[in-house]
């Protein structure tokens, strides 16, 4: 364990300590929650998802929203990045691309508080192999 040489340093590890502990508690149950997962592959990090990332984890907690945040690789979206996936209690997830930090507050406004769909909704292009 790291040594304590101030109350910064004391103040850091409680932060760190505490969003462990909230990650670990939170992961119980994550289907009573908003589950967003942020692709973080090189082609995403370039592309700013780590802004978006830091986004959701300020905002969300700022405006009351329980949520588990976690990143994520690659998506095969390569073209769309930053993508994230987003998934609300009860529904299927949605993936979204070209997410920047006022397209975040777009999807936390109108999508995650209200159910509405917003631009960007990347659809589901793969098909089901059945083994018979």
């Amino acid at each position: 364990m790291a040594k304590v040489k101030s109350l910064a340093d004391l103040k850091k590890m409680k932060e760190q300590l505490q969003s462990k502990v909230d990650l670990r508690e939170k992961g119980e149950d994550p289907e009573s929650r908003v589950q967003i997962k942020v692709a973080m592959a090189t082609c995403g990090i370039a592309s700013g998802a780590k802004t978006v990332m830091d986004y959701f984890l300020e905002e969300l907690d700022k405006r009351s929203i329980d949520a588990v945040i976690t990143q994520t690789g690659c998506m095969g979206y390569c073209y769309a990045e930053p993508t994230i996936e987003v998934k609300l209690p009860g529904q299927e997830p949605v993936v979204i691309g070209y997410v920047d930090v006022k397209k975040a507050d777009e999807i936390i406004e109108k999508y995650i508080k209200n159910g509405e769909l917003v631009d960007g909704i990347i659809p589901m292009n793969y098909n089901t192999i059945d083994n018979q």
